[in-house]
């Protein structure tokens, strides 16, 4: 998945497996690298993806799921970002 036109949020983690599915909020992901992983996902389809004015995301691997705090006012109002990292921990 790549996306150059469009303000993208970084998502990464580990995983013991490099077989293990990631997941967003439900959705399935592809994800770059093996246990240490990231993926990039425009911020729109997070948005299409979260209630409106979300404060987390859920991040799963593999059927664990953890909650990754999101600035206040990502999917409301921003336009315009230079980069975001999230890590679920």
């Amino acid at each position: 998945m790549e996306f150059r036109s469009e303000n993208c949020l970084l998502i990464s983690g580990e995983r013991d497996d490099i077989a293990s599915k990631v997941s967003i909020n439900g959705h399935a992901v592809p994800v770059e690298g093996r246990r240490n992983w990231r993926v990039r996902l425009p911020v729109s389809i997070v948005r299409s993806w979260s209630p409106p004015l979300a404060r987390t995301i859920t991040v799963e691997v593999d059927g664990t799921r953890q909650e990754a705090d999101l600035p206040i006012g990502l999917l409301g109002h921003a336009r315009d970002l230079a980069m975001l990292v999230v890590r679920a921990k």
